[in-house]
């Protein structure tokens, strides 16, 4: 499959163009050590990222990825407001791009492609991360997940991104890691590429039937 008549490529962050779990997880833990809770290892921490820091910090606070039980609000907001404080401190002590994200965001740039960031992580993260990894030049608008009143799986984000930027559903690609890219895409018909690696929580990404599954960042210059 080769896409035609596009001229954006909109993209999440976390799990598709940056490994971002090493400094989540250490913001978790001391959250959790500031808390007198138990901490947990990177990789289990790594199976609850996907889903925006308050989903993050519940998971946490539970111990496991499913939220099937209740949070007392008022220890919920008190623990995401320490996350928060810790993760900012070290954006990018650990973090960084995947393999090929940077010369292939390069190279879409050079084609003529206006390139944007959807993502769920919070807004006021996103740019000093951009800059921080020396994408800021490259990418021309971004929203996080408190950007808007409602965040992937939903297609209000993408369609706003659309709106904002003067451009059709149909002239824009969403390239991400996790169910919540492709059903916000599959919601708006927009078309979308999966990417196998990042946080999909175990779960084979052509599940959610993106229009083309890579394994590597750079395959994503053959469809376009």
């Amino acid at each position: 499959m080769k896409f035609t008549d596009k001229k954006m490529i909109c993209f999440d962050l976390d799990g598709t163009l940056i490994d971002s779990v090493p400094d989540l997880a250490l913001a978790v833990n001391e959250m959790l050590t500031a808390l007198g809770r138990e901490t947990f290892s990177e990789e289990t921490i790594r199976f609850w990222v996907g889903n925006g820091a308050q989903m993050l910090v519940k998971r946490a606070l539970l111990g496991k990825r499913e939220v099937d039980e209740p949070v007392d609000e008022a220890f919920f907001a008190n623990a995401l407001e320490i996350f928060l404080s810790f993760y900012k401190k070290r954006l990018c002590t650990s973090t960084r791009p995947y393999p090929h994200v940077l010369e292939t965001l390069q190279a879409l740039k050079a084609k003529g492609y206006r390139l944007s960031i959807v993502t769920n992580k919070p807004v006021e993260f996103v740019g000093p991360i951009l800059k921080g990894l020396g994408f800021e030049s490259l990418i021309e608008y971004y929203l996080g997940g408190n950007s808007l009143e409602r965040k992937k799986p939903d297609p209000l984000p993408l369609q706003h991104l659309c709106s904002e930027l003067g451009i059709t559903v149909g002239e824009c690609v969403m390239v991400g890691d996790s169910k919540n890219d492709i059903q916000a895409a599959n919601a708006c018909n927009m078309h979308s590429i999966g990417v196998t690696y990042g946080y999909n929580y175990g779960e084979d990404i052509s599940v959610y039937g993106p229009d083309v599954i890579v394994d590597d960042f750079a395959e994503i210059l053959k469809f376009l």
